[in-house]
């Protein structure tokens, strides 16, 4: 068992609940100004440039969340606070919903200049000149994705890895936003960060498909709605992973999303997902509730599942079979958080 560890993942999701992400020096944003200063060093038009960079960032991280939780292994109590305020600092299902219920306010007062401006921070594509049935519509669908990709994911590696597999995921999530997108830039040197990202996110996004399927009729949604979609149209979605959490949440609410989404110069045309109505502001509102109550439900199977089965995941002799070799008291694998 890991009891730290479970207790640590559960008082960080509480903290996300109650606090939503820190609002000054958050180290997200602090891996983000060093891996921006390598970049400067180390871009080449190549992917093997950018598979070293993205191997030497995510490795660093790694490293650094594997040192960390070797130097608690001996104290339970503080490893539970050391994965409490990474799990704190990686969760971003609270943010998610605030700055989506941001958008939905300022869409019911009329003001379409500052929907606009508020998309940026939940969506990647160009919001100049969308009306409100796209703002509505970007909006639902990262609420979608992201419930997955801000919450879900890293509470599956956190129950997975602990504190490295927190702090990894992260900084592969981080990275593929950065510079995984499709631009003349980071076409072939984000390769490998875009990869790897639709790698880390493979079994989260079907997980909360899964969730999603199973949430829906605690927020008025059609379970049986959510698995058709999900079934059915999650893989017409480009991204290897996006379509699943998008199709499931249509099908839960009874929504079609989809459509013609720029990205500066470029336009993509996305297929059809779900049966129903395209969303109004109102299904923002629900969209949200949804998203809540999935990554509510990850975070209560992340906390039980690491508590029971974490021994098992982070090799120790007791979980392998190796009963004959005895390890010194106090003593866990290296690096399980």
């Amino acid at each position: 068992m890991d009891i730290a560890t479970s207790a640590g993942l559960a008082l960080g999701t509480l903290a996300d609940l109650a606090l939503a992400d820190p609002r000054r020096r958050h180290p997200v944003a602090g891996f983000g100004q060093a891996a921006t200063a390598l970049e400067r060093r180390v871009w080449r038009d190549s992917r093997a440039a950018g598979a070293g960079y993205t191997a030497t960032c995510v490795g660093t991280t790694a490293a650094l969340g594997w040192a960390a939780a070797r130097a608690t292994r001996r104290s339970p109590a503080a490893r539970t606070v050391l994965t409490a305020a990474a799990t704190w600092t990686v969760l971003g299902g609270t943010s998610l919903g605030r700055a989506a219920t941001v958008m939905h306010d300022h869409l019911a007062a009329g003001d379409l200049p500052a929907a606009r401006g508020q998309l940026p921070s939940l969506a990647g594509r160009d919001p100049r000149g969308l009306a409100e049935a796209e703002l509505v519509r970007a909006t639902v669908e990262s609420v979608a994705e992201n419930t997955s990709d801000a919450a879900v994911a890293p509470l599956f590696w956190g129950a997975v890895a602990g504190v490295p597999g927190l702090l990894a995921y992260r900084a592969v999530n981080t990275l593929d936003a950065m510079v995984g997108h499709r631009s003349a830039r980071y076409a072939r040197f984000g390769w490998a960060s875009a990869r790897l990202d639709d790698v880390a996110n493979w079994v989260p996004a079907r997980l909360t498909a899964a969730l999603t399927v199973l949430c829906a009729p605690l927020v008025g949604g059609s379970a049986a709605g959510a698995l058709r979609a999900w079934r059915r149209d999650g893989a017409r979605h480009p991204s290897p992973n996006a379509g699943r959490c998008e199709a499931a949440l249509a099908g839960a609410l009874g929504l079609r999303l989809g459509g013609r989404n720029a990205y500066g110069t470029r336009v993509e045309d996305r297929p059809p997902l779900g049966d129903g109505e395209p969303p109004v502001r109102a299904d923002v509102v629900r969209s949200v509730r949804l998203s809540r109550a999935v990554w509510c439900v990850a975070a209560v199977a992340a906390v039980s599942s690491r508590s029971v089965l974490g021994d098992r995941w982070s090799g120790h002799p007791r979980a392998i079979g190796l009963r004959g070799r005895r390890s010194r008291p106090g003593a866990s694998r290296a690096g399980s958080g």
